[in-house]
């Protein structure tokens, strides 16, 4: 990482949500300020020259859901070293969850949070609690917290299972014009689940989570939002039907988004019984099934699915190296994303660049009513630069977060980001 507020781009060729990628072009950027874009620019004195070698650039990607765990749960993660591991997989922005300890339900904690991220190349939006202290039975001070920074409210880590507090919460933040987010899960149905509910889990003896538990808190919050007038968006949306319901619910304008996390258009519950019950595949909603996953690609590619989120979740390899019923739900996911997302969504053919552009730039930030960085003359530098097919081994070497509870690990990589500039700092990320 550095501090470069003057560098030159070299052999890049932008893109964005609207168009293919461009001619190769060289980028300017003086102050933090993007000044030039055009080809055979030269460098000036004391600025720091990047060849990209006719990789892409975007305008700086972002994940809306990801656990930065402080305060609270500092072994398994840091604002600093969750915002290393953003950077690290193309990330310039986050909307950190408020399961941390004191969860994020007072503006002192979201002030907290804030001091934490400043002077960093990502930038961190809290998202605060709908309950205090997530028990989920009182509401929190919400038009005080969206004036200290929370950019939505959540309880995520558990649902708000009570339907007058989440009709309460609706009509609130529809009044502050942010989302309520919700983890769609009816828990009398999905407890103890430790995987998916299905033939494997019956051969394998675990109890499992079935598919409806998520079905039937979304059709709740649908029939909520239509009565509120309220924004409901879907965490970790991860079953065939579920995705149904979005889509139809759409369709009746009522103001509903979601969001898909790589692993649950990437793997299934097969995997736990082909890894011998590796706690490293098991997550909260759990890898489901076949048609689940092909039904979140094609969510994604009509544009019921509105982004791609990792909800990265970070645990300690002594939390992680139990038996797999004690084992907490959850993986790292901002390091890898991309690959998983170039090979899912973009080698198979499903999706074209600026659609998956979209998903991470466009839609997260209009969904949470933050800024679009662009990436032209006169804006601010927020950028990511990156290929689509390089080869890369994520071994532990790579992994920048705290913590190493993920599949992925010691598996050959297929399109990696290169590099991210944002609030004057430049960070090669690898080639």
């Amino acid at each position: 990482m550095s501090s470069t507020k003057d560098l030159l781009i070299k052999n890049v060729r932008p893109v964005d949500h609207r168009e293919e990628a461009g001619a190769t072009a060289d980028i300017r950027i003086n102050n933090g300020i993007i000044t030039e874009i055009a080809t055979g620019l030269t460098p000036g004195r004391n600025e720091q020259v990047y060849d990209a070698s006719g990789a892409y650039v975007s305008p700086g990607w972002m994940d809306m859901h990801v656990h930065l765990r402080e305060p609270g749960f500092e072994h398994k993660e840091t604002v600093a070293t969750g915002c290393d591991a953003a950077a690290a997989g193309g990330f310039t922005a986050v909307a950190c969850m408020p399961n941390t300890n004191p969860p994020i339900h007072t503006r002192d904690v979201v002030n907290f949070i804030l001091k934490q991220a400043a002077g960093l190349p990502v930038d961190v939006h809290p998202v605060g609690c709908v309950s205090k202290n997530r028990k989920g039975t009182s509401i929190t001070e919400m038009a005080d917290m969206v004036e200290g920074g929370a950019v939505a409210f959540s309880d995520d880590g558990d649902p708000v299972q009570d339907s007058r507090l989440m009709r309460t919460a609706l009509e609130y933040s529809a009044m502050l014009g942010v989302p309520t987010i919700n983890h769609e899960e009816d828990l009398p149905l999905s407890r103890p689940g430790h995987m998916h509910e299905g033939r494997v889990s019956t051969r394998l003896g675990l109890a499992g989570t079935p598919s409806i538990a998520e079905e039937i808190m979304i059709a709740r919050d649908v029939l909520l939002a239509e009565l509120t007038g309220g924004h409901v968006h879907v965490a970790h949306i991860s079953t065939e039907k579920a995705v149904s319901l979005v889509r139809e619910a759409k369709s009746r304008g009522i103001k509903i988004t979601t969001e898909a996390c790589p692993h649950h258009f990437d793997l299934t519950d097969e995997e736990i019984e082909r890894t011998d019950f590796d706690t490293n595949w098991k997550m909260h909603p759990p890898l489901r099934t076949d048609s689940d996953v092909e039904a979140i690609i094609d969510g994604l590619a009509d544009g019921t699915i509105d982004a791609v989120c990792t909800d990265h979740a970070p645990h300690s390899v002594d939390e992680k190296e139990v038996e797999f019923i004690y084992a907490p739900n959850g993986i790292i996911g901002l390091e890898t994303a991309w690959s998983v997302i170039c090979r899912k969504l973009l080698h198979s053919g499903r999706m074209k660049l600026p659609e998956v552009i979209a998903k991470l730039t466009l839609h997260p930030r209009s969904i949470l009513n933050i800024p679009v960085p662009t990436v032209a003359v006169g804006e601010q530098a927020n950028i990511t630069i990156f290929d689509t097919d390089g080869e890369w081994l994520y071994d532990t070497d790579a992994v920048r977060s705290r913590s190493r509870n993920t599949p992925y690990l010691g598996r050959t990589m297929s399109g990696r980001p290169l590099a991210v500039y944002n609030n004057g700092q430049f960070v090669e990320t690898g080639r």
